[in-house]
This record gives structure tokens, C-alpha cells and sequence, in this order.
């Protein structure tokens, strides 16, 4: 007879970039918490013909070639693709030596399989968590409005208000790839809680905490810092911090270790019409409106708790 589980069940809906790789690797290392169901690519940093093949190759190193990965949308719902490997580096991974990956990609439509196993779910005990633009969530909410009950909950990566943005002056990468899906989400009255860039700004690549993952001397530790020796010049030069930061990871830390975040519960609107500020997150942090609140918005991390978390589950790859 085997215990029962209380790990939460999740779907990983990711555009691989070095730091979704590094929040795929703590997830798939913390099966106690977290339970994958399976991960859905979407276009972002890179295009999807590479985002699929990335969250394949992080798969095989965390040892992991049994999860199932999907391929979803290539493009947002109404816009043009905007792609960052000025970030990330061509293949979306620079940094290690890629490889191509054995294990397959799923013949189903990655907003197919998020429709389906929502609908197949009790309500609410499927946490969705996109790393990426949310452009399979929108389309899979526009797609089957009787799925979005099913949700516990979105945790996310995206968006800004005291940092403000990251692509443009006003706007931050996954919400500016996609500002009508990032409203549909904002606006489905599930459960959410929002990681900006005013908290992954504030987990930061030291030299050290890159050296504590390589020093781990496994596969996925030296992978790892190999991804992270490369992702942070790009911040560093850019904020001139002393590391970059690691933003998708935030997502996965906060369903193990929610004590190590803070934030408030308060509105955040998309901005979807303007040139100048599109895609901004209008976040009412002062609380000057009265428009309802509709995400838990972090602001804080225990950076050295964050870090001491990855390299302690990393180890365990």
C-alpha cells in the first residue's frame, strides 16, 4: 500500500531559455511536491521548433525522458512573433554542449492537452504555471471556457511595475509577446499569483551560487552553470548587477517554498492598445483604484533561500 500524495499536480507551460531549463530541473528534482502531468512548449524566447526540442533536451539531463511534451502555439493569438535569443543565444540554450534529444514529442497539440486533462481533473487540483508568453492558456480558455473552473491556481512568470520593463520601456518579454493573452489570463477569475520581474530581479546569478551549482559536479549542476555562465552577461552588462536573474525558477520555488515570497493581493490590468506602453502591467500596488484584485503580485524573495533551494534539489538529479 502506498502513502498518498499531496505533491501538487502542474502543468509546465515553458519557451526554454536557460532560466525556464533551471525551473524544469527544480521541478522534475522535487517529485515529493510537485507532480508534473506534463509540459506544454509555446513560441517566446526562441521560436517553437526550438522551445520543444529545448524542454526535451532539460528533460533527458534531469534523467526524466518519461515526462510528455508538447508542442503548442507558434505564434501569439493575434500578433507577430518577438523572440529574444539576444538573450538566450540562437538555440535558446547557449551556453553547454546541446545535443539532440531521444525521447519524443507528443503527436497532441499542447492546448489540446491542456484541455484534456483539465476537463478530465476534479475542480481545482491542476496548477498551471507558464514560463513563458501565455498563449496556449488563453487559447486553451478560449477554446473550452468550461476548463477554467477546473484550475487551482496560475503561478507565473511575467510582468513588472517598480522594475517596469525589459523588451520595451514600459513592458515586460512575456507579456509584451502576447498582451491579449496575458488579458484573457488576468481576467479569467482563477486563482493567481504573478512572479514580475520587481521579484526575479532580485534573484541574482553570483559568481558563488553559479561555482555551488557546477561544484555539485553532476550532470545537471554542470549543465546548469554552463547555461548560467552565458544567460547572465547578457543582465549583467545590461543592469549592470553583479548576476542575472533567474525569473522562471521563481514559479517552481514558490509552490515548495511559498515562505521564501512576498507580495500583495492587488488589480493588474494588460494594457493591449497603446504604441507606446503595450503590453505594460498596470499594477495597483497603492491600491488607488477600485478595481478588484485579481493577482497575488510578489515582490520579495529570500534570494539566499532561493538559491540554497535550487542547488540542494539539483543535487538530487
Amino acid at each position: 500500500m502506498t502513502a498518498p500524495t499531496t505533491a501538487r499536480k502542474i502543468i509546465i507551460d515553458t519557451d526554454p531559455g536557460q532560466d525556464d531549463a533551471v525551473a524544469l530541473l527544480l521541478a522534475l528534482a522535487s517529485p515529493e511536491e510537485i507532480e508534473v502531468l506534463g509540459i506544454t512548449c509555446v513560441a517566446g524566447n526562441v521560436p517553437l521548433s526550438l522551445t520543444q526540442k529545448n524542454a526535451r533536451i532539460i528533460c533527458e539531463v534531469a534523467g526524466c525522458a518519461d515526462i510528455k511534451v508538447f508542442a503548442g502555439r507558434d505564434a501569439p493569438l493575434s500578433r507577430a512573433l518577438v523572440t529574444a535569443e539576444e538573450v538566450h543565444g540562437k538555440t535558446g540554450l547557449d551556453g553547454p554542449d546541446l545535443f539532440e534529444p531521444q525521447m519524443p514529442l507528443q503527436d497532441e497539440n499542447g492546448v489540446d492537452f491542456i484541455i484534456q486533462t483539465l476537463r478530465a481533473a476534479p475542480a481545482k487540483t491542476i496548477t498551471l504555471c507558464p514560463l513563458g508568453p501565455l498563449s496556449n492558456i488563453a487559447a486553451a480558455f478560449q477554446a473550452a471556457p468550461d476548463i477554467v473552473e477546473k484550475v487551482q491556481e496560475i503561478v507565473f512568470m511575467g510582468g513588472a511595475y517598480f522594475e517596469v520593463g525589459n523588451i520595451t520601456p514600459a513592458a515586460e518579454f512575456n507579456i509584451y509577446v502576447d498582451p491579449e493573452a496575458a488579458d484573457i489570463v488576468l481576467k479569467s477569475g482563477v486563482q493567481i499569483t504573478m512572479m514580475p520581474l520587481d521579484v526575479t530581479h532580485k534573484a541574482l546569478t553570483t559568481r558563488a551560487r553559479i561555482e555551488a551549482l557546477r561544484d555539485l559536479n553532476n550532470r545537471a549542476g554542470i549543465f546548469t552553470a554552463e547555461m548560467l555562465d552565458f544567460f547572465e552577461r547578457f543582465d549583467m552588462e545590461k543592469y549592470g548587477s553583479e548576476g542575472g536573474p533567474l525569473h522562471d525558477p521563481c514559479v517552481i520555488a514558490y509552490l515548495i517554498q511559498p515562505e521564501l515570497f512576498t507580495g500583495r493581493h492587488i488589480n493588474v490590468e494588460i494594457e493591449t492598445q497603446s504604441d507606446l506602453t503595450l503590453g505594460m502591467t498596470v499594477a495597483d500596488w497603492w491600491r488607488v483604484t477600485d478595481r478588484s484584485p485579481n493577482a497575488m503580485f510578489i515582490g520579495d524573495v529570500d534570494a539566499d533561500g532561493f538559491f540554497d533551494l535550487i542547488t540542494e534539489r539539483l543535487a538530487r538529479l
